[in-house]
């Protein structure tokens, strides 16, 4: 029943992208502010400060893009959704694009009509517990009552996982990351599973996180990034470039230190072309040239993003593993600015 639901919402919201117009481009110059939408709350990635300001590893993202499109990286309405509304909301026009924590997959790509831009973090499914429990592998969850969040793929990938390993769970459905956590303190589930950097940021916020285990396995690819309807391919080169800008930008060296001195002109053709002093390649997006300048001044390149917002110095402390740049051993890796 859970299966047919979820199907039957996504082929709802699928028909709605077919429906929604294009030119979202020339929709967000004449507003003057992106509508992005994020996280209802999730501490490094999405979530208000104590100002009320939002703030995080996809939060920058959506500043990124407003600041090489508007000028203005504080030119954002920040729109929290849930993993059922999320969808809904990019397909109707509510939000120009979705920059939360959302997994790229056939039919998101394809059923859905939307449009992945690139992947800004590679990631896993896992499982928390707390440590008072004794277990130390997913596989003795026999039994469990387990915390999830409905309308996402973990959903599914926890009912695949539990099938495969010949075990039973009793699911405790929820729809937001703040109500599973507090079922889970509660003690209403024995575990909370999500992807394994959603685990880590959820645990900084504990009074006592060493009395929480994330356990070793992983059990599915989470490749996560921003998306945009189907069908307004201009929109959609103006989203992918900007994360590719940050990410070549911590490749090639370009950081929020140097980047204004850098601008001058350097003897790199690529840095010179990214950076608007070479080549036409904002007219080609539709935007000046001095766009992909904005979008790193906005919040630095990749690797100062991640290290600001859920690196190993922060409470969350992930390190960087596969989203290391592609020249230290990760995946993290920029088409050509050519």
């Amino acid at each position: 029943m859970k299966r047919t639901y979820i199907l039957g919402a996504l082929t709802a919201a699928g028909v709605m992208a077919g429906a929604a117009g294009a030119a979202t481009l020339d929709d967000v110059k004449a507003r003057g502010t992106l509508n992005c939408g994020v996280n209802t709350g999730l501490v490094g990635f999405a979530a208000p400060n104590a100002e009320g300001e939002w703030e995080g590893f996809d939060v920058a993202v959506c500043r990124a893009v407003a600041a090489a499109v508007l000028g203005d990286a504080s030119a954002v309405e920040f729109v929290s959704l849930t993993g059922k509304t999320r969808f809904t909301a990019l397909a109707s026009g509510e939000i120009d694009m979705l920059s939360r924590n959302t997994t790229w997959t056939f039919t998101r790509d394809v059923d859905l009509k939307f449009e992945f831009t690139g992947i800004n973090y590679y990631d896993g499914q896992g499982f928390i517990v707390p440590r008072e429990l004794g277990v130390s592998s997913a596989t003795e969850l026999d039994g469990a009552s387990i915390c999830i969040q409905t309308g996402t793929t973990t959903e599914l990938n926890l009912a695949d996982y539990f099938r495969k390993n010949n075990m039973e769970y009793d699911p405790v459905p929820i729809e937001t990351n703040a109500e599973a956590l507090q079922l889970y303190n509660e003690g209403s589930c024995d575990a909370y599973t999500t992807d394994a950097s959603g685990l880590a940021a959820s645990r900084a916020t504990f009074e006592t996180p060493g009395d929480h285990v994330i356990l070793p396995e992983i059990i599915s690819k989470e490749p996560l990034g921003p998306l945009v309807r189907h069908g307004d391919n201009e929109w959609g080169d103006v989203v992918r470039w900007t994360l590719n800008a940050l990410i070549a930008a911590e490749e090639l060296g370009v950081t929020s230190a140097n980047i204004d001195e850098l601008a001058q002109g350097t003897n790199s053709p690529e840095i010179n072309r990214m950076l608007g002093t070479e080549g036409n390649l904002g007219e080609m997006l539709g935007l000046d040239a001095e766009w992909a300048l904005r979008a790193i001044k906005a919040g630095g390149n990749y690797g100062e993003i991640f290290a600001r917002h859920i690196g190993e110095s922060t409470p969350i402390g992930l390190a960087r593993g596969l989203n290391a740049q592609w020249t230290e051993g990760g995946l993290m890796y920029a088409p050509p600015f050519r």
